[in-house]
């Protein structure tokens, strides 16, 4: 039996985003035609095509979860007891945040198409990682299902703050 999940988002690409990168596969499939005759003439757009479309899909294939007293981003994955501060960061501090106040150390999972992302900190002093840093759709959903399920506390949503130093 698996534990309910309390907060889950998938950070997809929209559909503005794919337009040009198939348009970029189409062209170069056909700048390869041009010089070809027989197979070789579409191969380039059974191979492009394809190419493109998987690379797209697995730019969406994050998942951002709360669910079985985790948190998981992606792949990676960290039990709720070691959360520290939330923070949230809208698309302008958002800058400051991943520019100069950026934490060489810190786990990032940033997709430039997604406003707002979230800052949680570790409490685990075996693990070197000061912090997360994480693009989510829905910040507050994010910061109430940590905060239902016993992770994290800090500021309200929308309320980030850039941290000092750095």
């Amino acid at each position: 039996m698996t534990a309910p999940t309390a907060f889950r988002e998938r950070l997809y690409v929209p559909w503005w985003g794919w337009p040009l990168p198939l348009a970029a596969a189409v062209l170069l499939a056909a700048e390869i035609h041009m010089g070809f005759q027989g197979v070789r003439s579409w191969l380039p757009y059974a191979v492009t095509v394809p190419l493109a479309l998987l690379l797209l899909w697995r730019l969406g294939s994050l998942k951002v979860e709360v669910a079985g007293g985790e948190l998981r981003v992606g792949q990676a994955h960290v039990p709720l007891a070691l959360l520290g501060e939330v923070e949230v960061f809208d698309a302008k501090t958002k800058r400051k945040a991943m520019g100069p106040h950026l934490d060489p150390m810190a786990f990032v999972a940033h997709r430039g198409w997604i406003g707002p992302m979230v800052k949680v900190a570790l409490e685990d002093p075996a693990d070197p990682t000061p912090y997360w840093q994480f693009s989510v759709r829905s910040p507050e959903k994010l910061v109430a299902a940590l905060r239902a399920e016993g992770g994290g506390g800090g500021d309200p949503p929308g309320e980030g703050r850039a941290p000092a130093g750095r």
